[in-house]
């Protein structure tokens, strides 16, 4: 290797110890999940809340890009909504937004 590639992968003790110290905490948030899970039964609340869980990571994802896109990214995500709540599938939604966002930017959006 050369000595410009080594410079470039070495990298402080303290910032490798961050590294660690922060894999490890996100380790045992998992586990005391786990363990938490198993060891308190859910209420109905909170069965409501972990069911929407996967929508709100979804909406929290998608709807920064949307913004940082411009309006044909918002208008978008707005069909591939439309579909997806009309027709209730993924695939085609995904397509119909990708479609819809593609022939915007080809005119010019």
């Amino acid at each position: 290797m050369s000595d410009l590639l080594l410079d470039r992968l070495e990298t402080s003790s303290g910032a490798l110890l961050a590294l660690l110290c922060m894999a490890a905490a996100t380790y045992l948030c998992r586990l005391g999940g786990v363990w938490l899970m198993d060891h308190l039964p859910p209420s109905p609340r909170l069965r409501r809340a972990l069911g929407a869980l996967p929508g709100s990571i979804i909406i929290s994802t998608v709807v920064p890009l949307g913004v940082m896109g411009g309006p044909a990214s918002l208008i978008a995500l707005v069909v591939a909504m439309l579909v997806m709540f009309k027709l209730r599938r993924d695939v085609l939604a995904l397509v119909a937004g990708m479609v819809t966002v593609a022939l915007l930017r080809r005119m010019g959006f």
